[in-house]
């Protein structure tokens, strides 16, 4: 029998979470190995206000309610569906899953967890209680990483072999071999990518981008630590050192005060000449207007965005027009990756109601 070991990938990871009873501990244990997440310094019997929960509010996120119903008994799970639901409900619950804002905090006054639905937490930071430590947050860190890897994947084969331009001359019945588009095509195999940001999204669209033949550097904020398919792994401060070397940037990185605005112009002016951008990190640690200048003067080729800043991007913005921009509308996490993360939501749920550590937690003063 032919044995294939991918025990290290997100594909067999998935198959083996698909191929468990839903929500099993096989697959929790499964998925708490392959991404490496942990759970928080403090066990929530530990945190101040904690109680055996009596209400929690939680979002019918693809199907989640449905798994958890009746996890608990004594303990009211109420279904919302929206914002204003939560909030309209929120008074006397423990916790929240699916929502954070002011408006629903402020209704439920006892809440002291809140799970998010995405791995971006800095909405959520914004709200007093939750930047100071007051509510625990947890995340969704690591549990899109491998469809994102992907995107990230198809971005740079996309701005490589000009499929954007090649559509539109498609849309419009134009045969363009031998124009300028398809000489100017290249082959990804021996070119550096470099990966600003090496946790877990990072990571798995540097191993898919190594698969291709690509050299991999990266940078981490606190460790040269990485995988063996990265050549290089820098700290923050080699970021422009690095940039020069590099044929593509992928920016991962969190939005935090420490990362806003990190890709200005002075960054954009140490690349080298002619690499291109792939944002799916977020909007605001990209100068926009020094982008679209990059962009023009040609010393960025060409960029794939799935977040912007502004965000929604406006439709009058330039980046709209430019032919060598590819833009999508913050989808990068979409398809294949919901089971994981309700897997994650209730095994969450379930430690919160025992008082167990919980996974994926935020630290406030990193922002991630």
């Amino acid at each position: 029998m032919i044995q294939i070991n991918m025990k290290r990938s997100g594909v067999f990871l998935l198959v083996l979470l698909l191929a468990q009873p839903a929500f099993s501990q096989s697959a929790i244990d499964q998925l708490i190995e392959q991404t490496g997440i942990k759970p928080g310094p403090v066990a929530a019997r530990d945190f101040p206000g904690w109680r055996t929960p009596q209400k929690i509010i939680v979002r019918d996120f693809a199907g989640l309610y449905d798994k958890v119903d009746g996890m608990a008994p004594g303990v009211n799970l109420v279904r919302v569906s929206s914002e204003s639901e939560a909030a309209a409900n929120a008074e006397g619950a423990d916790a929240i899953v699916g929502f954070c804002s002011p408006r629903i905090l402020a209704a439920a006054s006892d809440a002291i967890w809140i799970q998010v639905f995405g791995a971006g937490a800095e909405r959520c930071l914004a709200v007093d209680r939750v930047r100071r430590g007051d509510v625990m947050l947890t995340n969704m860190q690591k549990m899109s990483s491998p469809v994102i890897g992907e995107h990230v994947t198809a971005m740079i084969l996309s701005l490589a072999r000009g499929l954007i331009p090649l559509s539109k001359a498609m849309a419009d019945g134009e045969w363009v071999r031998g124009s300028e588009i398809v000489n100017n095509m290249q082959s990804i195999g021996g070119k550096t990518v470099l990966v600003v940001g090496l946790g877990g999204i990072g990571t798995e669209a540097a191993r898919r981008v190594a698969a291709l033949d690509m050299r991999v550097i990266g940078t981490r904020r606190s460790s040269r630590e990485g995988p063996n398919f990265v050549d290089y792994v820098g700290l923050s401060h080699e970021l422009h050192e690095l940039a020069a070397q590099a044929d593509f940037i992928v920016n991962a990185l969190p939005h935090t005060a420490e990362t806003e605005g990190t890709f200005d112009a002075k960054f954009f002016d140490v690349a080298k000449r002619g690499a291109y951008f792939i944002n799916v990190g977020r909007g605001k640690t990209v100068v926009t207007a020094d982008l679209v200048a990059a962009l023009e003067s040609g010393q960025i080729a060409g960029a794939a965005l799935d977040v912007t800043d502004p965000e929604p991007l406006p439709s009058a913005h330039p980046l709209w027009r430019m032919e060598n921009v590819i833009i999508t509308p913050h989808v990068s996490g979409r398809g294949g990756n919901r089971i994981r993360h309700n897997i994650l939501a209730k095994e969450n749920l379930r430690r919160f109601i025992a008082g167990e550590a919980l996974l994926n937690v935020v630290d406030p003063e990193l922002g991630y």
